[in-house]
């Protein structure tokens, strides 16, 4: 193992691991509106509606995700009218077809995770915003989507992880993340070995702080779910009165 390599080839890892972070960043914030309209549509009693959310749930759950983004960066440029189309310019380029493959696929599984945080939320809360003359969107704003967000956030955490992992299939279609620059410096150099270990490295210290982001965070929101002190506030009291008359 040829330490020294890694080390000199760590600037250039560390520009392909901030294409990472930009293009899984990007991914999460449109996949995740996505997700939220598709989750709603799947939970809609109208065929018209949870028809076509469950085919698309279907479809980038049940094929991989390198299939998918072969077919848009390859599949698409065979069509006349795409080619012809003001998206042309965006579609023939790799970034925004791996951004575009990325969203998609992860918009999927966001949507399932939504959709089970949803049904999760206490049938009796969505009742008693009823009971209060709160309108639908009324209620789904502000009693059903603050719990499902808290309930999902464990199983949300995990496919933002796999999202960033699913990312080095990127540079299966020219572009230079941090998968990407790895392999392009370990065919000079022949040292595939050390090239890929130190991406793993970076892949691996990236996962590990968006494991520690997504703990607090679900810290922060579980505040009512948290241990409570043991003991009535009267004993509390008591308690403490006892020790400041021991101190005097």
């Amino acid at each position: 193992m040829n330490f020294e390599v890694m080390f000199d080839s760590l600037p250039e890892l560390l520009s392909g691991a901030l294409l990472t972070l930009e293009l899984v960043a990007l991914a999460i914030v449109v996949g995740f509106v996505l997700a939220l309209f598709v989750a709603l549509a799947r939970l809609s009693r109208n065929p018209f509606f949870w028809v076509p959310a469950y085919g698309y749930v279907f479809f980038f759950r049940g094929t991989p995700l390198l299939v998918q983004l072969f077919l848009i960066y390859f599949g698409l440029s065979q069509f006349p009218e795409v080619r012809s189309s003001p998206l042309w310019p965006f579609l023939r380029e790799p970034y925004w077809c791996a951004l575009l493959a990325l969203s998609l696929n992860t918009s999927a599984y966001t949507a399932e995770i939504m959709r089970g945080a949803i049904q999760a939320v206490p049938r009796g809360q969505i009742e008693a915003a009823m009971a209060t003359g709160m309108s639908r969107l009324l209620r789904l704003r502000r009693v059903v989507l603050p719990q499902a967000l808290r309930i999902g956030l464990p199983a949300y955490s995990n496919e933002v992880i796999l999202l960033v992992k699913a990312s080095s299939l990127a540079s299966t279609v020219t572009l230079m993340d941090l998968t990407g620059t790895a392999r392009t410096i370990a065919s000079v150099n022949y040292m595939p070995v050390e090239l890929l270990s130190a991406a793993a490295a970076i892949y691996l210290t990236i996962n590990f702080l968006l494991t520690r982001c997504f703990r607090g965070l679900e810290y922060l929101v579980s505040g009512d779910c948290r241990p409570v002190a043991t003991g009535t506030p009267m004993e509390t009291g008591l308690e403490t009165s006892e020790a400041l008359t021991k101190a005097r």
